[in-house]
């Protein structure tokens, strides 16, 4: 399977902004995860973002903790979640990066955690509270795994913090556009267009932007500016919640289009 890497120099190849949609695994069930992987792998995601539940989820706004909530009360755990990306992973072409807490790494162990996803057929892993100076162990046991793994710059980090993760992260740089947890946002934040500049004067590694992008327009805004992906998460899954799984379906295959159109140069 492609690499995460690989995805987006395909897209930049293109000309195309990659779009990253985020869903968190087993709300409202794993079937139905399993089914929205392939729905969005159809309808115009480049990579796709899975998240674990998990139970203190400090970097997620209400939407995700409450889909978080939901999937741990029907018992969803990491192997479970493993094993719909192993089922699911041969049959689409998006790569799938898991997005998870450092605590249930440490507790698989780090070796054994990335063995078990790199199995499964993940390809890429975003930790949200790992810092830059913990990154050492869990980065040299990725690579091992076949893994990359993308670190995070948060909108108030001074440049010389921002070069030192820009050096470090795999497979792309991942650009919080908000001071906060995820969730959706009306507007994008414009310090968020000097950020891009200041990433872009100082490596050549992609970049994609995340946390509050919830509409086509805003998505388009981020490729205008200098955007390489978009990852869009609290507005997939608030489709996929409190609704028939085909309903909710039907939902994001037609978000999942829209963003696409909206990013696709003409």
């Amino acid at each position: 399977m492609t690499s995460v890497s690989e995805r987006f120099q395909a897209c930049r190849q293109q000309g195309k902004c990659a779009l990253i949609p985020f869903v968190t695994a087993g709300d409202p069930d794993l079937a139905t995860t399993a089914a929205a992987l392939k729905v969005l792998d159809q309808n115009g995601a480049d990579l796709i973002e899975l998240g674990v539940p998990y139970s203190d989820p400090l970097a997620d706004g209400p939407v995700i903790q409450a889909a978080a909530t939901r999937a741990l009360r029907q018992g969803v755990t990491l192997d479970a979640v493993l094993s719909l990306v192993q089922d699911v992973a041969p049959e689409i072409s998006a790569p799938i990066i898991l997005f998870t807490y450092y605590n249930p790494i440490l507790n698989r162990g780090i070796e054994a955690f990335l063995r078990d996803i790199s199995t499964a057929g993940v390809k890429g892993l975003v930790v949200p509270d790992l810092p830059l100076e913990e990154v050492e162990p869990l980065m040299n046991a990725a690579s091992q795994a076949a893994i990359e793994l993308t670190l995070l710059v948060a909108p108030t980090s001074p440049l010389e913090r921002i070069q030192a993760i820009a050096a470090q992260s795999q497979g792309f740089i991942y650009l919080v556009s908000v001071t906060g947890v995820t969730g959706m946002r009306s507007e994008i934040q414009s310090r968020v267009q000097d950020l891009l500049q200041d990433l872009r004067a100082n490596t050549d590694k992609s970049i994609a932007v995340g946390f509050g992008v919830s509409q086509p327009e805003q998505a388009a805004q981020l490729q205008a500016w200098g955007a390489h992906g978009v990852v869009v998460g609290s507005a997939f899954v608030k489709r996929l919640a409190g609704v028939p799984a085909d309903q909710g379906l039907a939902a994001i295959s037609e978000f999942c289009q829209a963003l696409k159109q909206a990013i696709t140069p003409c």
